[in-house]
């Protein structure tokens, strides 16, 4: 057996991993999009070194574009096999590719790696599958487990040529407030697992506490509050949390809270169709009432109405993507209110390298946005209590629970994170055979 990574090798984004029996049978994992700074994003143009017409089938994790954003890649190439994945995930792939193909057309006309013609053709292949259930493509078994990071992700178990490999697929922070606990699995010989904050632990406190501490601040300055939020789990989280704070009368019932993002909004909607892959918790809230609605709340639908945003009064608070602030509305609101010192922004999520959002999370005093040099007096946040991630003691929480393991590659991180974890992992779990592969390259399992 051999595995090819693909992409997320020394990069968080990009996950792409080719597996080859002993018979020559191939089977991919995942097709990201790389993305970050701009050499990291060049990725995406290079050719992929594999043969798209030898695939047995391609086996999708979840639906963030960093695992599934190359995939319509494959159409041209003569990729004719199906792409497995659950029903929330196929929904909200649907959402994700679709978005991407209309924003590289809109930003990069002469430059794109698909169009939405080469999406919706992709989507034939679309085949869903349930959690715990085994099914067979050629040489492979394939079971998926529950990985608790967004609604439907999954982990991958794939039996093969005698041997048991796990991917992780991405890990997540359980317990979280719409989905399930990660699922533990039980026996593994070789297991590929991220690596996102290796090194890292997340502090300590509760989101709700923290998302209420930065309205209250903002009602009482009548500032605005803005969260970049990603479109998919945690802009759902964002209004599930304020929904409970208006309800206990814990922020101002009359505060705006405006969702300004399309993606989200339909986002919100196959959510709301999928209540069964969520936690008890929701489940209850959904009994009494819509956990994502809440008096106050506004949905911005025309880029014309956003802007009209940055032009009426406070306090509110304005959620919009992109969740790392590479684009999207939250970079035209970023552009506007970072230069006041009434401002609260409020990072809620993963920030890549080269990302604007990471430079706020760092401390950047000025920051350019459309080539506009902007000064940044507003008070930046980052609540990483509400990472989808698992964190490094979760991660080691959840190999520890896998019997049998003898080879791990670590995989979606950065470097110094990888390295950190396999030390880490070296030295609690006793497992030294641990590989942190480069682009592209490929290792052979014995």
């Amino acid at each position: 057996m051999k595995i090819k990574f693909l992409g997320a090798a020394g990069t968080v984004t990009g996950s792409g991993y080719l597996v080859t029996s002993n018979s020559g049978q191939q089977l991919l994992v995942d097709l990201g999009m790389f993305q970050g700074p701009p050499q990291v994003e060049d990725l995406n143009y290079q050719p992929l070194e594999l043969d798209a017409r030898m695939l047995s089938g391609v086996i999708l994790t979840h639906a963030h574009l960093d695992h599934c954003g190359r995939l319509p890649i494959l159409e041209r190439l003569g990729f004719s096999s199906d792409i497995f994945m659950t029903a929330p995930t196929s929904e909200l792939t649907h959402l994700t590719l679709l978005d991407s193909a209309k924003i590289a057309a809109e930003d990069h006309p002469q430059d794109v790696l698909y169009d939405q013609n080469n999406v919706r053709s992709l989507f034939n292949r679309f085949k869903t599958v349930s959690y715990d259930h085994p099914f067979i493509l050629g040489d492979f078994q394939v079971i998926f487990r529950d990985a608790g990071h967004i609604l439907g992700s999954a982990s991958i178990e794939l039996a093969v040529d005698g041997q048991t490999l796990v991917f992780s697929g991405d890990l997540g922070n359980t317990p979280e407030d719409l989905t399930k606990p990660t699922q533990f699995i039980r026996s593994a010989d070789v297991v590929v697992m991220e690596s996102t904050y290796g090194g890292r632990t997340h502090p300590e406190g509760e989101a709700s506490d923290l998302i209420r501490a930065e309205i209250n601040a903002v009602e009482k300055t009548g500032g605005v509050l803005l969260i970049p939020a990603f479109s998919l789990e945690r802009t759902q989280e964002l209004l599930h949390i304020i929904s409970h704070l208006k309800s206990k009368n814990l922020v101002r019932p009359q505060l705006m809270v405006y969702m300004d993002s399309p993606m989200a909004q339909k986002a919100t909607s196959i959510y709301k169709r999928y209540q069964s892959f969520m936690n008890n918790e929701i489940k209850k809230d959904f009994q009494a009432s819509d956990p994502f609605n809440f008096p106050g709340l506004v949905v911005v639908e025309s880029r014309q109405e956003s802007m009209s945003l940055d032009h009426s009064g406070g306090p509110k608070v304005i959620i919009a993507g992109g969740g790392m602030m590479t684009g999207g509305r939250i970079v035209g609101h970023a552009k506007t209110f970072l230069s006041r010192d009434s401002t609260r922004l409020t990072i809620v999520g993963y920030q890549g390298e080269g990302t604007l959002g990471r430079e706020l999370a760092f401390g950047a005093k000025e920051v350019v946005i459309d080539g506009d040099k902007v000064p940044v007096k507003a008070t930046i946040t980052d609540i990483q209590v509400m990472s989808s991630h698992a964190d490094e003691n979760q991660l080691v929480n959840w190999l520890r629970q896998i019997s049998g393991v003898r080879k791990l590659i670590l995989t979606h991180g950065e470097d110094v994170p990888r390295r950190d974890l396999a030390e880490k992992i070296t030295k609690t779990l006793n497992l030294s055979d641990i590989s942190l592969p480069d682009l592209n390259q490929e290792l052979e399992i014995g």
